[in-house]
C-alpha cells in the first residue's frame, strides 16, 4: 500500500519593501540593470556615526497602507513588513474571502535580527527624558522581534501556526524552510518573509561592534565583495515577503506557481570565524542539495552571501568548490545585494525574490559595482547575462556564525 501523496511548497506570491524599489516589478528593474540605490546615511541621529554608506528605504509612506490602528503600535520593521504581505497576498491571488471560512489553514513565519530599535529608543528617550509616565503601552511589544509575525496574522485573522526565527542573517532562509515544513506537515498557506529597519541611531551604535561593517564613506566603494578592495558590508533596511502554500492547492486554484522550493539546510561555525565558515557553508549546500534531490551541475545559478570581507569571500568560494566540484568554478554567481546593501534577514528574502524573476525572464542579473574578482568564481558583472536557470541556490551567512543554503527550482507558470 502506498504512502500518502508527498506535499510539495510552490511560491505563489511575492511583496518587496526595498531600497530597490516598493513593489516587486520595480526592484527586479533595478536588480536587472545593475542600478546601485547605496547612499550616504541621511537619518536623522546618525550623522555623527562611523557607518556613512547605507540602503535606505526611500518613499515608503507607511500612513498610506497600514491602518492608523496598527503604525501607533508597531516600529518600521514592522510596517515594511505589513506592507510586504498585503502586496504578496495580492500577488498570490489571495483575499481575505479565500481564507474566512478557514482561519486556520494560513499561518505566518517572519524573521528578525534588529526587531524595532526606532521604537524601543523613542520610547526609552521618553522615559529618561519625562519619566516613566510618559512612556507607551507598545514598548513592551513593539520593538519585539515576534512583532511582525503577530501583527501579520492579527491583521489578517490567520490562526494557523505561527512562529518568528530570531537569529543573524541566515535567518531568513531558515524562516523559509520552516514555511517549507509546516506545508509538508498539513498547512496549506504560510505567509513568510523578512524585513529589518536597523538604521536609526541606537540601532546604528550597535552595529558599530561588527568588525565586517563597512565605514567607507564613498557609496561606490563602500561594499564590493570578491575583489581586492573589499572592505566589509554595507547595512541595509526593507525585506520581502512571501506566500508559500501547497503545490496541489495552488494548481487546484490556478494560481501562477512562481518557483517550488526544493531543499534547504543550516549549520553553524561561529562568530565571525569566516576560516571556518568554509566547511560550515559546503555542508549546508550539500544539505540543501541532498533534500532537494539536486545533482550540483543542475545548479544553473548561485546567489552568493557576498560579506565583502577578505577571509569570508575567499570561504564563499571555496565553499563553492567544495561542495559543487568543478561546477563550483563554472555555475553563474550574482549578488545584487551589492546595490542595495544587506538588510540582515531581509537580505536572501531579497535574494529569494531575484532567483524567482531572475527564472522567470531568463536573466541572471550583475553584481553592482564589482569588477576586478579575485577569487576562482564566474560572478556575474556589469550587465546581465541571457541565460534560462532552472535551479537556484541561495546562500546565506549571519554574522554570528549561521550558515544556510536554500534550492528553488522554476516554477510551472514561468515564462522563461
Amino acid at each position: 500500500m502506498s504512502g500518502p501523496r508527498p506535499r510539495h511548497t510552490a511560491v505563489t506570491g511575492i511583496g518587496v519593501v526595498a531600497p530597490g524599489g516598493l513593489h516587486a516589478d520595480t526592484y527586479w528593474k533595478n536588480v536587472k540593470d545593475g542600478t546601485s540605490v547605496l547612499d550616504r546615511v541621511t537619518r536623522e541621529g546618525c550623522e555623527h556615526l562611523p557607518l556613512r554608506v547605507a540602503g535606505e528605504v526611500r518613499g515608503f509612506d507607511a500612513s498610506a497602507l497600514i491602518e492608523e490602528t496598527f503604525l501607533v503600535q508597531t516600529d518600521k520593521f514592522t510596517h515594511f513588513a505589513l506592507a510586504a504581505a498585503d502586496a504578496a497576498l495580492k500577488d498570490a491571488g489571495l483575499s481575505k474571502a479565500a481564507w474566512a471560512d478557514a482561519p486556520y489553514s494560513v499561518g505566518v513565519v517572519t524573521a528578525a535580527g534588529s526587531g524595532g530599535g526606532e521604537f524601543g529608543q523613542r520610547e526609552l528617550q521618553k522615559l529618561w527624558g519625562q519619566g516613566p509616565r510618559f512612556v507607551g503601552p507598545y514598548q513592551s511589544i513593539a520593538w519585539f522581534y515576534a512583532a511582525s509575525t503577530g501583527q501579520i496574522s492579527i491583521r489578517k485573522g490567520f490562526k494557523g501556526p505561527c512562529s518568528v526565527v530570531a537569529g543573524d542573517e541566515a535567518g531568513g532562509l531558515d524562516a523559509v524552510a520552516h514555511a517549507a515544513r509546516a506545508v509538508h506537515r498539513g498547512t496549506d498557506v504560510i505567509v513568510v518573509g523578512a524585513a529589518e529597519a536597523p538604521l536609526a541611531p541606537y540601532s546604528g551604535v550597535c552595529q558599530l561592534g561588527y568588525p565586517e561593517l563597512s565605514t567607507e564613506a564613498d557609496p561606490a566603494r563602500a561594499y564590493r565583495p570578491f575583489t581586492s578592495a573589499a572592505c566589509g558590508f554595507v547595512p541595509a533596511e526593507g525585506g520581502a515577503v512571501l506566500v508559500v502554500e501547497e503545490l496541489e492547492r495552488a494548481r487546484r486554484r490556478d494560481a501562477v506557481v512562481r518557483a517550488t522550493v526544493a531543499g534547504h539546510a543550516a549549520t553553524f561555525t561561529g562568530a565571525s570565524r569566516w576560516d571556518r565558515s568554509r566547511d560550515g557553508l559546503a555542508q549546508a549546500i550539500r544539505g540543501a542539495l541532498d533534500e532537494a534531490g539536486c545533482a550540483p551541475e543542475e545548479i544553473d545559478v548561485v546567489f552568493a552571501d557576498a560579506m565583502g570581507v577578505p577571509d569570508a569571500d575567499r570561504a564563499e568560494a571555496l565553499a563553492l568548490a567544495d561542495a559543487l566540484g568543478r561546477h563550483g568554478t563554472r555555475v553563474p554567481v550574482t549578488a545584487p545585494k551589492t546595490g542595495i546593501g544587506r538588510s540582515y534577514c531581509g537580505a536572501p528574502l531579497l535574494d529569494i525574490v531575484a532567483a524567482v524573476q531572475a527564472m522567470e525572464h531568463g536573466l541572471i542579473p550583475p553584481t553592482p559595482g564589482v569588477f576586478d574578482i579575485c577569487h576562482d568564481i564566474d560572478l556575474v558583472t556589469v550587465t546581465a547575462r541571457p541565460a534560462e536557470p532552472r535551479t537556484a541556490l541561495i546562500l546565506s551567512r549571519g554574522l554570528m556564525g549561521s550558515n544556510a543554503a536554500l534550492v528553488l527550482r522554476r516554477g510551472p507558470g514561468s515564462a522563461a
